[in-house]
Parts: structure tokens; C-alpha cells; sequence
């Protein structure tokens, strides 16, 4: 697919290409911009487009995804159900066994719903947070998430969670293999005390992409679920998920509209008021290599721009520019 096929303006891409360079500034990146399905461009330095690099907090997107796929199979019966009536487990972190002082399960903790968990407004092991009233991005949240639905499935134990087949074996069923990827993945906890309850909210799912691994997953979420005309993920959940939770507009101020159901939202331009509201992404940083990793989508404008890593864009940070998306969208013919 040629340039001008994609609805690019030639020079402006190759222009947008050399201000990648120059920001880069010798930094090692990777960027990957799709129109229509096909690639348009693939810019990268010091790493090859067939490298796998860890995702960090972008398998919270992918783990979106799963919840809806267990919702349309019937293995939850809604978003809103305790995910405590599926996986009693949460609860079994008493003081001193959580990922630090003062973190444990708490008894408000028992009504956390799926869907507070993959909004990040659960409030888990959170003092004085209350289940759906406070947005606050968190990873043991998200595990406890990954590991209730893996044991749905018949694939975790969390007194032997290291021999369980868990979430990434689940996401290469329903995800992965639909989409002919080749990710790989490994299960990580962070530094905790020596009596934590690791089976219970550790063990993150950490994706290795390569770049065109991301641009599919991508894909998937501009055709809201589909993928060769098969539906994949729910397209009502693909459309729930990206927009900004009903928790955030009712309890937080407008400066924190901007997360969905596991997904960064700009619909109510609470990414960047420069940007349009058709976007979405999935994001996630590592300080080891100074990159981010993101997936950015354009719904309206039926574009897919993949970092993995490079410097650029970041949703959740306050510092990161989003010129290298404008400059993108200016490029459309």
C-alpha cells in the first residue's frame, strides 16, 4: 500500500519521519503508523521492527478485552458482578501480607465489581477508598482482575501460581491466536515484603510485542472487536471500554476524565484538548530504557500509530508531548 493510497500527504509524512529522528536525539525507538488496515510508515533506531519489548501497562487493554470476551461466553454474567463470588482469594490478604505497610484487603473490599477493577476505581487494598468512588491507576487491582478470570477459565491456582497456565496463556486463546500474533509473555511482581500474599495480587502479565504484534492489537480496537470479519471482542464492550467511565464523570473532577475500562479516552478531551475525540489508547512506561509503549487509536480517522518504545507520547504524563500525533493527523491528505 503506497503512501498516497493510506490518505497521506508524502512530504509531510516524510517530514513528520525526520522530526521523530531529531527529537529521538540518539535514543533508541520504534514507530509504527497504520491507515486503513496497512502500513504506512515504520520509522525506528538502535531496534529492530521484529524485536519483542515488554509492554508494561498496556496488557491492561488486552486484559479489557478478555473481561468482555468472558462476559459474551458467559463465564461472568455482567461487569458489575463481585468479582469476590468468583474469586474468593482477593480477600485473603491480611496486615502485613500485602504489597506494603498499611495495604491489605479490606471488608468494603468484598463489593469490588469487575468493572471497578478494569476502571481502576476499585479502591482495592486501598485505605480509606471506597469501592467506585475514586479513580486511582494501580496494578494489583489488575491482578487480582487477570487471576479471577484466568481461575473462571480453569487456568490459575494461587497457591501454585507459577505452574498455572494464568492469564497469558489465556490471552494467546482468545486474543492472540484470532489475530495471528506472535507475542510472547512472563509472569513479574514487583519488590514486597517476604509474607505477601504474591498468588493473590502479584504476578502481572507482561506482553512482548513486536511492532507489528501491537499494530494488530491496535487494529482490533479501531474495528471495535473484529478482526476478518469475526468478531472477537464485543464491539458494545469495545465501545464502553474507550470511552470515559461513568464513575470519573460522576465523582472526579474534569482534569480526570480521561481512562475507560482499561483504555486511555480523549472523548472528553481529557488527553489533550489539541487532539480529537475519536481518540484512545493503551499505554505503559519502563524508566530502564527512558521509552514509553502505546497504542494509539483513531476511531473517526481510521488510524493506528504504535510506539514501542520511543519518547514521544505518554497519556498519564503530564510532561509528555503530543505533538508527534498531531503532526500525524496534519499528514492526512
Amino acid at each position: 500500500m503506497t503512501t498516497e493510497a493510506s490518505g497521506f500527504d508524502v512530504a509531510r509524512l516524510g517530514a513528520t519521519g525526520e522530526w521523530v529522528a531529531r527529537q529521538a536525539n540518539g535514543t533508541n525507538y520504534r514507530l509504527t503508523v497504520a491507515r486503513h488496515g496497512r502500513i504506512a510508515a515504520e520509522w525506528a533506531s538502535g531496534i529492530s521492527q521484529n524485536e519483542r519489548v515488554a509492554l508494561a501497562s498496556v496488557w491492561k487493554s488486552v486484559l479489557s478485552n478478555v473481561l468482555g470476551i468472558a462476559m459474551r461466553d458467559g463465564v461472568i454474567g455482567s461487569a458489575d458482578d463481585r468479582v469476590v463470588d468468583l474469586y474468593p482469594e482477593m480477600m485473603d490478604v491480611a496486615p502485613g501480607q500485602g504489597p506494603k505497610e498499611g495495604r491489605y484487603a479490606f471488608p468494603e473490599n468484598e463489593g469490588i465489581t469487575f468493572r471497578q477493577l478494569i476502571g481502576n476505581t476499585s479502591g482495592y487494598m486501598k485505605p480509606g477508598e471506597s469501592p467506585g468512588r475514586a479513580f486511582h491507576y494501580q496494578t494489583f487491582g489488575m491482578n487480582v482482575l487477570s487471576h479471577a478470570l484466568a481461575t473462571a477459565y480453569g487456568m490459575y491456582d494461587t497457591d501454585e501460581p507459577e505452574r498455572g497456565a494464568g492469564f497469558g496463556e489465556l490471552a494467546r486463546r482468545l486474543i492472540r491466536e484470532p489475530l495471528g500474533g506472535t507475542w510472547e509473555w512472563r509472569y513479574e511482581n514487583f519488590p514486597s515484603p517476604p509474607d505477601a500474599r504474591l498468588g493473590v495480587f502479584g504476578y502481572r502479565t507482561d506482553l512482548l510485542c513486536t511492532a507489528r504484534d501491537m499494530a494488530k492489537l491496535g487494529q482490533l480496537w479501531l474495528q471495535d472487536g473484529e478482526w476478518d470479519d469475526v468478531p472477537i471482542v464485543p464491539q458494545g464492550w469495545m465501545r464502553a471500554a474507550t470511552r470515559t467511565s461513568d464513575i470519573l464523570l460522576d465523582h472526579e473532577p474534569a482534569e480526570r476524565w480521561r481512562y475507560g475500562l482499561g483504555f486511555w479516552t480523549n472523548d472528553q478531551y481529557g488527553l489533550s484538548p489539541a487532539l480529537p475525540t475519536d481518540l484512545f489508547a493503551a499505554s505503559g512506561a519502563y524508566a530502564a530504557d527512558g521509552g514509553y509503549r502505546g497504542i494509539a487509536v483513531f476511531r473517526d480517522h481510521g488510524l493506528v500509530v504504535v510506539q514501542s518504545p520511543a519518547p514521544f507520547w505518554a497519556p498519564y504524563d503530564p510532561d509528555s508531548s503530543d505533538e508527534v500525533l498531531r503532526r500525524l493527523l496534519d499528514a492526512l491528505a
